[in-house]
């Protein structure tokens, strides 16, 4: 179960600077703290369920969260990831409708609530704030649009390598050069979509062509253009 925390002042949040609440004025940021929420999740933890209504927007102050949707069979499936700065829950307000994913905990994280009408506001009294909300959902059915074609056009393989790729560019790399985001086989295999001994086997392929290294969960990008040439995102 969450726990409420102090909240972080959004002036002094490190994050916002990654969020579409960086340019805000300073009224603005402590109109946000007064009617905001803060919220602490443990791994695992469910921040908001597939099907519910929208009553607000989720910001990450820190942590990572998974976005999964299930399927017919109960099967999960993660649409994408959002870390520090990145908002969630925004999608359902605007189209008035039930959420059409659900947000777990993939690494302790702090998460912000702000209530609809606040957000509403924002959008009505600030172009700037508007402006870059409809970037940011252009730049996720983009990347929506772009996955729907991978999965029809591409090979098992060339969707590994080009979501191994993904993910470096979205989280990082740790001190050892590694992927800064740990997730199970089955994980990964729902994103590639295929079953999770094929992905396993992909894996291993990956690493007999120099490409990767394995260390337990941890996947370490030894050849990135190696990776891009695999994933046929050279023009």
């Amino acid at each position: 179960m969450s726990e409420q925390k102090p909240n972080t002042p959004c002036k002094t949040c490190g994050s916002r600077y990654k969020s579409i609440f960086c340019d805000l004025k300073d009224e603005q940021l402590v109109e946000l703290d007064t009617h905001k929420r803060s919220d602490f999740y443990r791994k695992g933890e469910i921040i908001f369920k597939e099907g519910a209504f929208a009553r607000g927007l989720f910001c990450v102050n820190r942590g990572k969260v998974k976005l999964v949707r299930t399927g017919s069979s109960g099967k999960e499936q993660i649409v994408r990831f959002a870390s520090e700065g990145d908002v969630m829950g925004y999608n359902a307000m605007l189209s008035k409708q039930s959420l059409s994913v659900s947000g777990i905990v993939l690494e302790d994280a702090s998460i912000c609530f702000v209530p609809s009408a606040q957000f509403f506001n924002l959008l009505k009294s600030d172009n700037g704030f508007s402006m870059k909300l409809l970037e940011l959902t252009s730049k996720n059915w983009n990347h929506a649009a772009r996955l729907i074609t991978d999965m029809a056009q591409k090979t098992s393989k060339q969707r590994l390598a080009e979501m191994l790729l993904w993910l470096k560019e979205t989280f990082g790399l740790d001190n050892e050069d590694c992927l800064d985001i740990v997730l199970s086989r089955e994980e990964i295999a729902s994103m590639v979509g295929t079953a999770t001994e094929a992905l396993i086997r992909l894996l291993g392929e990956l690493k007999k062509e120099k490409l990767i290294a394995l260390n337990g969960k941890k996947i370490k990008l030894i050849d990135i253009h190696g990776l891009v040439v695999m994933a046929d995102l050279i023009d």
